[in-house]
């Protein structure tokens, strides 16, 4: 469903690496400026009124690209997303007009109860209406195309009956959204759930991508000495991600790459250091998409 004329729509992230916006780092970013793509902050940490954590943003946006990233939303739900929760997030796209809006392919609420997971769905039918009618009514309320992203898996859902890859192209296609690759996720799903990870990026509609996250996964085995990987985002992006991320880029080309690094958190000079190494692979990218 297109949105309304005079809705808020976000433009599109620079074609470089970014960092997540953590509260530890505000003030060396204001002092010393880092050469970064652009900044995201997870939209659930900002629905206050004001103070600090608004003001600091208020700054820091008035010198980077924004990207907004929900987690709330519980798109796979059964029931319409929370109207009180979409005016909030409507408040914040009007207030620091980010040029990316995203949101997870899963759930985490059901009725009055709030998970702290975003938890997996089966891709059925009946699924796909569901979350067609909701990401409508997402995009309609906040005003902005919404970013869909491929979720990380444990297991498999018995019920499902489409590939996960046409899933989000179907979705994208009944409702204009658009897409979020994460390639850590790829990776995680890949190895716990038996498919091959690059098999999936290479029948990903990469012409509806337009953010890729990054992320570091831990490793530990399953109840039957299976390896298998967690998508836990405190870790530095892990070699078969970087591998899996530059075949990515053959397919999209230059495009806006997050790295999300929310948990034990390191120094700002680690993470532009991780920043450079993808900015990089997107120069690369885009001197191989030049020369064929």
């Amino acid at each position: 469903m297109p949105l309304a004329s005079n809705s808020p729509v976000c433009a599109r992230l620079p074609q470089r690496a970014g960092l997540g916006l953590k509260p530890g780092h505000y003030r060396r970013i204001l002092d010393d400026r880092p050469d970064v793509g652009f900044f995201e902050v997870h939209a659930e940490n900002y629905m206050g009124a004001g103070g600090p954590p608004h003001r600091f943003l208020e700054e820091i946006r008035a010198l980077y690209p924004l990207s907004l990233h929900g987690v709330g939303l519980s798109i796979g739900g059964a029931h319409p997303p929370d109207r009180r929760h979409l005016a909030r997030l409507r408040a914040l796209v009007e207030r620091y007009r980010p040029q990316s809006f995203s949101e997870h392919l899963a759930w985490s609420s059901h009725g009055a109860g709030y998970l702290p997971d975003l938890l997996p769905l089966p891709y059925t039918q009946e699924t796909l209406d569901r979350v067609c009618a909701h990401v409508d009514a997402v995009q309609q309320a906040v005003g902005a195309r919404l970013l869909l992203e491929n979720p990380s898996a444990y297991v498999l859902l018995a019920d499902s009956r489409i590939d996960e890859a046409d899933f989000l192209h179907d979705v994208a296609r009944r409702t204009g959204c658009g897409l979020l690759l994460d390639v850590n996720n790829v990776m995680v799903s890949a190895v716990n759930c038996g498919f091959g990870p690059a098999a999936y990026v290479d029948r990903f509609p990469v012409h509806l991508v337009g953010e890729i996250h990054l992320a570091g996964y831990d490793e530990t085995v399953d109840g039957a000495g299976d390896r298998l990987l967690i998508d836990a985002h405190g870790s530095a992006v892990r070699p078969d991600v970087f591998d899996l991320y530059r075949r990515a880029l053959r397919r999209t080309g230059p495009t806006a790459t997050l790295i999300e690094w929310d948990n034990h958190v390191p120094g700002l000079d680690t993470l532009l250091a991780e920043a450079s190494r993808i900015d990089d692979a997107i120069a690369a990218a885009a001197v191989t998409r030049s020369a064929a």
